[in-house]
């Protein structure tokens, strides 16, 4: 299903309601936190893409509150090599179990 097709998604009230719960919510962006920072969260970013999924889409356990800046970057890179999560432990180490790192194959 291409993106076209599921976009409208954004513009339905359902969606504005849950948005702007979820900021309410979780009002700062959860990658600056891993980071040490405190920055206002601007997006709500679909952890697992929904892809037009409704149930995915509607999901507010499936909701995390970003900054423009990781959601355009980093969760935009993730996405784009069928990762969950960014960033790494304390070790250095990413926190994603299908890393290809974690995966044995060395990053």
């Amino acid at each position: 299903m291409g993106r076209e097709s599921w976009h409208y998604l954004y513009n339905r009230k359902a969606w504005k309601e849950l948005r702007l719960d979820h900021l309410a919510k979780e009002p700062l962006c959860v990658f600056c936190q891993r980071e040490g920072k405190l920055t206002p969260a601007t997006v709500v970013d679909h952890i697992t893409p929904h892809k037009g999924n409704l149930d995915l889409f509607f999901d507010d356990g499936n909701l995390q509150s970003l900054c423009k800046l990781h959601h355009d970057s980093s969760k935009q890179k993730a996405e784009s090599r069928n990762l969950n999560q960014i960033g790494c432990d304390i070790n250095g180490l990413p926190i994603d179990e299908e890393h290809p790192f974690n995966k044995g194959m060395g990053g």
